[in-house]
């Protein structure tokens, strides 16, 4: 999932404190897993923001909340069209995808980020996520027994560890697991060491953020004749 953590009160505070009439808009999908920019998330950075509009003497603004399913899809941001007509500015508790979709879908309101995107990753323990891919757009996970050392190792080694790790841990933190360890281990589990006697090819990088933002095209699900060319 898309991880994310919110923007501090001040930093919202100085982006919408010239508007008169703002929207909070949470999203119910990756940002309400990880705990950010969800319902209960948006309503209390609602109930801190009209606090903090008082104390600088800006109570008159009217600050309101309200959160849709996915603000990356235009569907869901269908039935906030006529909210957004109330308010002079919006703020998205959505990923970096829905503030832009947001931006896109009402170029005449500004839309103002309460999030920071952070990266792709999983939920490693309660309240701790930790980031498992780079999205390179050419998947090797298969290669390296199923654990990416494009994300993981924090020299992006494809051909084993550097001379820094030690007991397991990266020499850049103790609090980071050996991305190549890892692989060491879960290979030799699965019986597939002998794999990595061969030099891994150079990754290709073309198809990562070089070259403009990116495009999936799925022609078999695009409505005949109206959809794109992959």
């Amino acid at each position: 999932m898309i991880v994310a953590d919110r923007k501090s009160v001040p930093e919202i505070l100085d982006m919408v404190k010239d508007h008169q009439r703002v929207l909070l808009v949470g999203c119910g999908t990756c940002v309400t897993v990880c705990l950010a920019g969800g319902e209960r998330e948006t309503g209390i950075l609602g109930s801190a923001l009209r606090m903090s509009l008082k104390l600088i003497g800006r109570g008159s603004v009217t600050v309101d909340e309200c959160t849709i399913e996915r603000q990356c899809e235009d569907a869901f941001i269908d039935g906030l069209a006529l909210r957004i007509k109330e308010h002079d500015a919006i703020c998205s508790f959505g990923c970096g995808a829905g503030v832009q979709a947001l931006a896109e879908r009402f170029p005449g309101t500004p839309v103002y980020p309460g999030l920071n995107t952070q990266f792709i990753g999983i939920l490693e323990s309660q309240g701790v996520w930790v980031e498992k891919c780079a999205g390179c757009g050419a998947c090797r996970l298969g290669e390296f027994a199923g654990i990416c050392p494009l994300t993981r190792c924090a020299k992006r080694l494809l051909n084993g560890p550097c001379a820094g790790s030690r007991d397991g841990k990266c020499e850049v933190s103790e609090d980071i697991d050996c991305c190549w360890q890892l692989i060491y281990d879960r290979a030799a589990a699965l019986g597939v060491l002998d794999r990595f006697e061969a030099l891994a090819r150079p990754q290709d990088w073309s198809t990562s953020l070089n070259g403009g933002p990116r495009k999936v095209v799925r022609e078999d699900q695009c409505i005949a004749g109206l959809g794109p060319k992959a």
